[in-house]
């Protein structure tokens, strides 16, 4: 069972999502938030494996509350989809770098929202993943790109080229057919380079692999 917090501050836009996930037989709501301390408080108590966060929240908004949830060891297993409308772009590479699985548009058909909700819960791939790609490139390039750290020379040859392809949105079955390996091994690989990096899941992947340089806009079809 999927266990799922609903954090946003707005009534009907949680017991529409409520009302959605509900129906499914794998999805639980187990706790809602109207604001971003609530969800902190929330995720906490409950220890949901999704929580699907809005980012303009009163007394903490959904960025900062991301953050803290992210940076909290004992959350470790808590993973965030940002929910967001196209104009807060900016916000949304924030949130990814803050330690965000992901996100979504609130206007998003349910059917997605679903798939987004298992997507992220058992940690395969980013949501939306050419979307995601697009906001990162094009916000990458305004903010000062900090130093990678030493960790990335940690890499092998072979993890830092399929550290590449998880930026470029590839699921693990697509990295195995790309390098002729079995899905298993491709796994593997994602899973030493997640641990080498010290990062949460594969969204922060992608934040790293275009602050790094290791990847530049558009070298990757879809």
């Amino acid at each position: 069972m999927i266990r799922v917090l609903l954090a946003d501050d707005q009534t009907l836009v949680r017991a529409g999502f409520r009302s959605i996930l509900s129906d499914e037989d794998d999805i639980e709501v187990v706790a809602e938030a109207a604001t971003g301390a609530q969800a902190i408080d929330g995720a906490r108590e409950h220890r949901p494996d999704v929580v699907l966060m809005d980012i303009r929240m009163p007394e903490l908004d959904g960025l900062e509350a991301t953050r803290r949830i992210a940076g909290d060891q004992a959350l470790g297993d808590v993973k965030v989809i940002i929910l967001t409308t196209f104009d807060l772009d900016d916000y949304v590479y924030g949130a990814l770098r803050a330690g965000a699985s992901g996100f979504l548009v609130k206007d998003t058909e349910p059917a997605e929202l679903i798939h987004a909700v298992r997507v992220v819960a058992r940690g395969d791939a980013l949501i939306a993943p050419s979307i995601t790609r697009r906001l990162i490139a094009e916000f990458a390039g305004r903010v000062k790109r900090p130093d990678p750290g030493p960790e990335l020379n940690a890499l092998t040859d072979r993890e830092r080229e399929v550290m590449t392809l998880v930026a470029g949105g590839l699921s693990n079955d697509e990295i195995a057919a790309r390098l002729v390996v079995s899905p298993a091994t491709a796994k593997t690989h994602v899973s030493r380079i997640l641990t080498k990096l010290g990062v949460r899941d594969r969204a922060q992947l992608v934040v790293i692999a275009y602050e790094a340089g290791m990847i530049t806009p558009g070298w990757l079809t879809p």
